[in-house]
């Protein structure tokens, strides 16, 4: 079991803190607002009201050499920065900040945090995917500039074996698993020379620039 602090309890962070709490970890969270501090009792290990701010709010909480920091504090970039700091100061060397713009999530990393999140950005990129009429599919970062994703399989490759299209040496991708949507059976570790079919779906990972010209294929 690992120790979280929550710093800002907006939407991002509530939703973070409860799926944690949900997981069987320690998940303490503290908020300026009584009310949402309140919301959030009864879903966390601790929830107390605070400022995220101040070394002393956080080390009463029990923050010191927590696990992981993760500061969610809506548009106060300043906050965040401040929040981000205090977290390090108590020894915690894994934190995750939720940004709002890319200047924002250039001054966090310039601070040296673990990573940034931007819910807005990457939700734009998975609807834009959707919607385009692309072949990929979901999308979820994994690292900046490094995402993973989920491709329906283009008419060129139907009836190809993954060993036969080289994608790691053509494409430069890795090909995780494959689910043939139309039986819901998924192969987590793929035979790389069964052939694909218009019924599967690739889970696939490699770097956002990689991808993106997979999503041309017809």
């Amino acid at each position: 079991m690992r120790r979280y602090v929550v710093v800002g309890l907006g939407n991002f962070g509530s939703s973070v803190a409860e799926s944690l709490y949900g997981k069987g970890h320690e998940v303490v969270v503290v908020d300026t607002s009584e009310a949402a501090v309140d919301r959030m009792a009864a879903r966390v290990s601790r929830a107390a009201v605070g400022d995220g701010r101040d070394v002393r709010v956080l080390e009463r909480i029990g923050a010191r050499k927590a696990d992981v920091g993760i500061v969610s504090t809506g548009d106060d970039i300043a906050a965040s920065i401040l929040a981000s700091m205090m977290l390090r100061d108590l020894e915690i060397n894994e934190i995750y900040v939720k940004v709002i713009s890319a200047d924002h999530d250039r001054v966090m990393r310039r601070l040296g945090v673990t990573d940034t999140i931007f819910p807005e950005h990457e939700s734009a990129l998975g609807l834009a995917s959707r919607i385009s009429g692309s072949s990929l599919l979901n999308y979820v970062r994994l690292a900046p500039g490094f995402s993973l994703q989920e491709m329906a399989v283009p008419r060129c490759w139907e009836g190809k074996s993954l060993r036969s299209l080289e994608l790691r040496t053509k494409y430069r991708i890795a090909v995780v698993a494959v689910h043939d949507v139309l039986l819901d059976k998924l192969s987590a570790v793929p035979d790389p020379d069964v052939p694909l079919t218009d019924s599967d779906a690739l889970l696939i990972a490699g770097l956002d620039e990689d991808l993106a010209l997979l999503a041309q294929l017809k």
